[in-house]
């Protein structure tokens, strides 16, 4: 019995010794993962001057998740933070890496109080990325009816229906536009420091609507050209009070004074008399009007007006009527913006008015 009493006894000392070695490897590495998973502040991340200017930011992003994570370095396996989604923040992106963007963040909106961090692509969405998908067209700010204003109505539904299409709809459609486009007329002429109406009898000087001087001296009168059907000759002006572009039409048959204008690009309809246009609002969204012209007095009444929130417009003169009820204009997300060599994604609508909406 002692033979084997020794045997047990040997053994036992030998097991003993192989759990010492593992119950260390388990400390260690214990010890590593506490080291990883080290709370992480506001406190951890570069402290920066903030953004004074946003015309300094390359590009925004924008996200739609309800909490986001600020990453130390660009790096998935490093320390970061999770905060909860604020509308009310900006995130500005300054570089691009393979799977992140890194920004300047000012804690509680404070620019003195500002950091770099690293974000996931995955979890936002850069200006230049942004696309119509999942925007709600239809929603408006305000529009008008002929004289009735409506600001309670928040959707476009009420006047027609509005929907993106492609690009080779767009194009195809294009071919087949219905408004008359405007086309030069050679009695228009820049003299001095005034444009004139010149025929063979006389010169008639067109007196501008807002007369602008720059500092180099040239005129910020540019002349756009005439619709024929409407005797109107069209120009495009700057205010010198804002940063506003206008389109001001002119009749120079009797006399070459202001007669009306558009805040965008205009396009007619020359068997209705109507004057549309569509441009970005200086505040939020896109203008869309249409106003029908009064030959007798050279003035309009105003049919429609709606400001669109959710769209920029990418090329105003680019938008035509394919039929007086259908409407093709090409626009940017609301927040859209290039950056570094990166272009906005163009997107292209339709808008549809109602039967007998006039």
């Amino acid at each position: 019995m002692k033979p084997i009493y020794q045997f047990f006894l040997s053994s036992t000392v030998v097991l003993m010794g192989c759990n010492t070695p593992q119950s260390k490897t388990s400390e260690t590495s214990k010890s590593k993962t506490e080291i990883t998973q080290k709370t992480i502040t506001f406190a951890d991340f570069k402290k920066i001057k903030g953004v004074d200017n946003v015309q300094d930011v390359p590009f925004q992003l924008f996200t739609k998740l309800d909490s986001v994570q600020f990453f130390v370095s660009p790096n998935k396996e490093a320390g970061h933070l999770k905060i909860a989604y604020n509308k009310l923040d900006n995130y500005y992106g300054f570089e691009e890496f393979d799977d992140f963007y890194s920004i300047h963040y000012s804690i509680n909106n404070t620019i003195s109080n500002s950091i770099e961090a690293f974000v996931l692509k995955s979890e936002f969405t850069a200006s230049f990325d942004l696309t119509l998908n999942g925007v709600d067209l239809y929603q408006i700010r305000s529009s008008t009816l002929k004289k009735s204003q409506d600001l309670k109505n928040k959707s476009f539904s009420k006047y027609g229906t509005i929907t993106e299409v492609s690009e080779q709809e767009f194009t195809a459609a294009s071919k087949n536009r219905i408004d008359e486009v405007l086309v030069k007329n050679p009695q228009i002429k820049l003299k001095g420091n005034n444009w004139i109406s010149a025929d063979n009898t006389k010169e008639t000087v067109i007196t501008q609507h807002e007369n602008v001087s720059t500092e180099d001296g040239t005129l910020s009168n540019e002349y756009i050209g005439q619709f024929p059907s409407l005797h109107l000759e069209v120009f495009k002006e700057n205010s010198a009070e804002t940063i506003d572009t206008y389109y001001s039409f002119y009749y120079v048959k009797s006399t070459a004074d202001f007669a009306l204008f558009t805040g965008g690009y205009p396009q007619i309809l020359p068997g209705k008399n109507r004057i549309s246009s569509i441009s970005s609002n200086s505040d939020v969204g896109s203008n869309f009007e249409i106003n029908q012209y009064v030959e007798q007095s050279h003035n309009q009444e105003n049919l429609l007006y709606v400001n669109f929130t959710n769209f920029k417009i990418a090329n105003e003169a680019a938008a035509f009527w394919k039929d007086d009820k259908t409407f093709y204009a090409e626009v940017y997300p609301v927040n859209s913006a290039s950056s570094q060599g990166k272009k906005q994604k163009t997107a292209f609508i339709k808008i549809q008015l109602k039967d007998n909406l006039f």
